[in-house]
C-alpha cells in the first residue's frame, strides 16, 4: 500500500465502512470509524430538517474532530497505516446542504477555527453510486431513522461531494464508479479496489470504474 493516511468516502449507503473495514484488517492499519450511534439528534434529523439540522451538524463535527485529534496524534500516523471511513470535511459539505444560511455562516467560522489542526489523508478514495444503488443499501441495512431519507436529499449529497473534491486541487482523490461492483460478498470486486492503493495518483480528481 503506497499511502499511510487513506479515507474512503461516499455518499449514504455508499458501502464506505464496509471497504474501510475490510482495508484496516487486510492492512492491519488503525481505524477511525465514523460514531454516528452517540448522536442523538440524529434519530430526529430526517423528521424534521429545518429544526434539528443545526445541532445534528454541530455534534457531528464536535465528534469527528475530537476522535480524529486524538487518534491521530503523535507517531503512530506515521508508523502505522490508518484509515478512516469519513473526511472531516464532510462536516462542511453536509452542513452547506442541510443548514439555513445564517447558521451555515457561524458553523463555517466554527468549522475553519479546528480545521487546519488536522492532518489531511494521502488519498481520499470517494465510492460513487448511483441513487438507486444507494437507495437499495440503505433499504438493506435497514436503519429505521434512514427510512425517511428522499433520493433528492441523496442527489444534493451526492452533488455536494463533487462539487467540493473539484475545489480541492491539492486533495488527491480518487472517484471510483462502483455500481457495477459487489466488493462485500464478491472477492475478486473487493480486489480490485484493494489494488488502486498501490498505484500512483496525481494530485487533484481522478477517475476510476472497475
Amino acid at each position: 500500500m503506497k499511502y499511510n493516511f487513506i479515507t474512503i468516502e461516499g455518499n449514504i449507503g455508499a458501502g464506505k465502512t464496509s471497504l474501510a473495514t475490510m482495508l484496516a484488517n487486510e492492512f492491519e492499519a488503525k481505524k477511525i470509524f465514523e460514531e454516528f450511534t452517540n448522536n442523538k439528534y440524529l434519530p430526529h434529523f430526517f423528521e424534521d430538517i429545518s429544526k434539528y439540522a443545526f445541532p445534528t451538524e454541530l455534534f457531528f463535527m464536535a465528534e469527528r474532530y475530537q476522535q480524529l485529534n486524538s487518534a491521530l496524534q503523535g507517531k503512530d500516523l506515521f508508523n502505522q497505516p490508518t484509515i478512516t471511513d469519513y473526511l472531516f470535511t464532510k462536516s462542511l459539505i453536509f452542513a452547506k446542504a442541510n443548514l439555513a444560511d445564517h447558521e451555515y455562516q457561524l458553523y463555517y467560522k466554527l468549522f475553519n477555527i479546528i480545521n487546519p489542526r488536522l492532518p489531511k489523508p494521502d488519498l481520499v478514495v470517494y465510492l460513487y453510486a448511483n441513487i438507486e444503488r444507494l437507495i437499495n443499501n440503505i433499504n438493506q441495512r435497514g436503519r429505521s431513522f434512514e427510512a425517511n431519507i428522499t433520493e433528492s436529499y441523496l442527489e444534493k449529497i451526492q452533488e455536494g461531494y463533487l462539487t467540493y473534491f473539484k475545489q480541492q486541487p491539492e486533495l488527491t482523490t480518487l472517484i471510483v464508479d462502483v455500481n457495477n461492483i459487489d466488493f462485500v460478498t464478491k472477492k475478486e470486486d473487493y480486489l480490485k479496489l484493494k489494488n488502486l492503493l498501490t498505484e500512483d495518483y496525481n494530485k487533484g480528481l481522478n477517475y476510476i470504474s472497475v
